[in-house]
């Protein structure tokens, strides 16, 4: 199991390259990947793209990777008449507040946009096969940090599973008092209203169609089902995010219906006690990938 949230960085120097790479992500319903990467390296960001699916499987990650070569190849080339138009706009200047034009510096034409233009080539493939250890290992760290954060999502995941474990063996302990007190409550509006003329066929009737109404057993098994379903996805599934929350949904609906049909203050009391464990597993699920 693990996070959704997770970060490496690193940055060293592979020969003549200063080469830094960061993965970060928080949490998301699917995966969403952003990779930003020199313009040089669009060549190869299919392959950052397939590396990081193939360990990924939800969160919205952030790739960043950056490289630059101090001995890359550099064409530098300039433009004369850029530098002209400069010099005489900037001159013209300097003559209205009673400057010379020949005071000048040459680094101050320079400077300005366009006068010098510097094109660097890169070779993708070269780049990237400094940069792909980088990669790897930055890959690897930040996976494994999702997973060390994954340890303790899943051992509080757990420890709330046990909880509505504890609940759900409450509520079928409880179940046959819920019946017995369905029973005294029929016979005893017969008996206020009729007395000892009371037919106990009659009552038995309306007490089989109020257990019908009332009772919780399937309730109770199906809430036994989807607990065991979560334990399972917590247990067994690698990526186990989306089924939790499925999985919560339905069995929230079964303690609902137990708590809209307790006749205890005692089952009240552990209904409230379960949809606070569940709704701490619906939490915590949506930081589990």
């Amino acid at each position: 199991m693990n996070s959704m949230t997770g970060y490496a960085f690193k940055e060293i120097m592979a020969g003549s390259a200063l080469i830094s790479v960061e993965i970060k992500s928080v949490n998301s319903r699917f995966l969403d990947l952003n990779i930003n990467v020199p313009p040089f390296l669009n060549p190869v960001e299919s392959r950052i793209r397939r590396l990081v699916c193939g360990k990924v499987a939800r969160g919205k990650v952030d790739v960043t990777v950056r490289s630059h070569d101090t001995e890359s190849s550099a064409t530098v080339t300039a433009d004369p008449l850029a530098a002209r138009q400069y010099f005489e706009a900037i001159g013209y200047v300097a003559s209205a507040i009673g400057k010379n034009a020949e005071d000048i510096p040459l680094s101050l034409i320079i400077a300005q946009d366009g006068v010098l233009n510097v094109t660097r080539r890169y070779d993708a493939e070269s780049c990237w096969e400094k940069i792909e250890p980088v990669f790897n290992e930055v890959l690897d760290s930040f996976i494994a940090d999702r997973k060390r954060e994954g340890v303790a999502l899943r051992e509080d995941l757990l420890r709330n599973l046990d909880i509505l474990d504890r609940c759900g063996a409450f509520f079928k302990e409880w179940q046959p008092q819920m019946e017995d007190r369905f029973r005294e409550s029929v016979a005893a509006r017969f008996s206020e209203l009729l007395g000892e003329h009371a037919d106990q066929n009659r009552i038995m009737q309306e007490t089989a169609a109020m257990l019908v109404k009332y009772t919780v057993n399937e309730e109770i098994i199906r809430l036994h089902s989807h607990l065991a379903a979560l334990r399972k996805e917590m247990e067994e599934n690698p990526v186990p995010g989306k089924r939790i929350d499925f999985i919560c949904q339905e069995a929230n609906r079964e303690i609902n219906t137990i708590g809209s049909k307790s006749q205890f203050t005692e089952i009240s009391a552990m209904v409230i006690s379960a949809k606070d464990a569940l709704e701490n597993i619906r939490e915590q699920g949506r930081n589990v990938e």
